[in-house]
């Protein structure tokens, strides 16, 4: 199997429109992690992605009728504008359906490169669904992003050229996983010439379709209200087939890392770089910092693939905020102070010369209120640390450093809830970004829930982040549930929360 592919790889006709991306030096993360790190810079492709050279080595490959029908994908993300660039390149028009929340700065780049842009539903499935139909009334050619054998040996001329241009010492390569192609096309090259060097997949907690598969030993299907959409480039709810044939054998590890972890890793790649990874494209690092601290050890040569820098300009701001806290220098504390005068001096002077990253005092009745403050840390253990400091000096502490809840909202909307004696429960959502969204979730409720609080905040994706509270009380869960589940949105009910119970109720 691998001979074929070195083969097909060797063969691959990418530099028509791609370059040798550079292996570049990363000498702070090497520092840090007491490890040789180089970064393979598949953001300086002409798409800012390597999901051009399996596009174009697709669609040169296809005969003279089969252009002439013109191509299509189904892709809100890096591979419709590798369709569109290579489809450019050869005359060939290309459609691209894209989800009608696909954020305008992607539907503006594909329709600057040539390509014909569909916009339909909201999800990939959406999408997908739709080019089947074009297909079957239009005769259009397919270009899969992932599971196709050219596909697949586009992608993995990222792995020739790292070889040659590391050809010394090479422990480890880390690669992001969405359906597969890449880490694909990596592990046949590099196991075939290089089968000591360790190929690692890197996946998003919630699409984690490659390590749940491997766990299996057969592909499995995520289930879609759980699938992670912050790392949109990597959003796959199941490995490709041909890609599993290949990483199931070849690929010899994958981690799991969070939001924060990858917001983190968008900053140290950018440190080392001034590049400015898209979530995805940032993985890789994430992977690579996981890794190390699980096995310990120095002085290995680790290559993390940047795949990506499509970043859209207004979820910088969101993967600032998380930057620290995936970084382990930054913890959320909610800290009850007692309600009386020098109480706050008090409680600042145990903060010490901490560097207060956020604060927010919240009343709660005449002998307590609640303060949500962000700290800063170094070295990491020092969150521990202090909160048993904050607990030992009698301040009830809850950490919320990993509540989703409380760094997606209750850190800008600290309040209390409106007079009266209604019952409250509280629900997280994910809105399509598209105009409209707002008005279906409240047609499809109709008039018999009342909407006692409402909190979006733009992330610039695709899905916009949502808390809402209804008048309601439990008896009236299911119900609400049933309301809810008739939007289409996804949703998690937070009522529980201890963000909730402590700076909103």
């Amino acid at each position: 199997m691998l001979e074929r592919y070195v083969k097909r790889i060797l063969e691959a006709r990418v530099y028509d429109v791609a370059v040798e991306s550079p292996l570049d030096e990363a000498p702070q993360l090497s520092a840090r992690l007491d490890n040789r790190v180089l970064i393979k810079r598949e953001d300086l492709q002409p798409i800012h992605s390597f999901k051009l050279r399996g596009a174009y080595n697709k669609i040169v490959r296809l005969d003279p009728k089969q252009r002439r029908l013109g191509v299509i994908a189904a892709s809100a993300g890096n591979h419709a504008q590798g369709v569109a660039l290579a489809a450019a390149r050869l005359d060939i028009k290309a459609h691209i359906v894209m989800g009608r929340n696909t954020p305008p700065i992607k539907v503006n780049a594909v329709r600057a490169l040539g390509g014909h842009v569909i916009l339909h539903g909201d999800t990939y499935d959406d999408a997908a669904r739709h080019a089947l139909e074009l297909i079957e009334k239009h005769g259009y050619i397919q270009i899969p992003p992932y599971d196709d054998i050219d596909t697949i040996a586009g992608q993995g001329t990222v792995g020739m050229e790292l070889l040659r241009q590391q050809p010394g010492a090479l422990d480890a390569i880390f690669v992001p996983v969405g359906g597969g192609g890449l880490i694909a096309g990596i592990a046949a090259y590099v196991k075939y010439l290089r089968p000591e060097v360790q190929v690692i997949g890197v996946e998003p907690d919630g699409s984690h379709c490659l390590a749940a598969a491997k766990a299996a030993g057969r592909r499995v299907t995520l289930p879609y209200d759980k699938l992670d959409l912050f790392a949109d480039g990597v959003s796959v709810a199941q490995i490709g087939k041909e890609p599993f044939r290949i990483a199931r054998k070849y690929v010899d590890d994958v981690m799991i890392v969070n939001t924060d972890a990858i917001c983190a890793a968008v900053k140290d790649i950018y440190e080392d770089t001034r590049s400015l990874a898209e979530p995805a494209g940032a993985l890789s690092v994430a992977g690579m910092k996981a890794w190390v601290e699980r096995q310990g050890g120095a002085g290995r040569t680790l290559i993390a693939i940047h795949s990506g820098a499509n970043l859209n300009f207004d979820r910088m701001r969101h993967i600032s905020e998380r930057a620290d806290l995936g970084e382990k220098r930054e913890a959320i504390l909610a800290v009850t102070i007692p309600e009386r005068p020098g109480s706050f001096r008090r409680f600042c002077r145990v903060i010490g010369k901490r560097s207060v990253t956020e604060f927010n005092y919240r009343y709660a009745d005449p002998t307590r209120a609640h303060v949500f403050v962000g700290l800063a840390l170094s070295p990491a253990r020092d969150r521990e640390t202090f909160v048993e400091r904050l607990s030992e000096e009698g301040y009830p502490v809850v950490d919320m450093t990993d509540n989703e809840m409380a760094k997606l909202h209750v850190r800008h909307l600290v309040g209390g809830r409106a007079p009266g004696d209604h019952s409250e429960l509280i629900f997280r959502f994910e809105f399509p970004e598209r105009p409209g969204a707002l008005m279906n979730f409240l047609t499809v409720l109709g008039e018999r829930w009342n909407i006692s609080l409402f909190h979006y905040r733009n992330h610039g994706a695709a899905w916009g982040r949502v808390l809402v509270g209804f008048h309601a009380s439990k008896a009236d869960r299911a119900a609400l549930v049933k309301s809810l589940g008739a939007t289409g949105y996804r949703f998690w009910e937070e009522t529980d929360n201890p963000a909730y119970a402590q700076f909103l109720a």
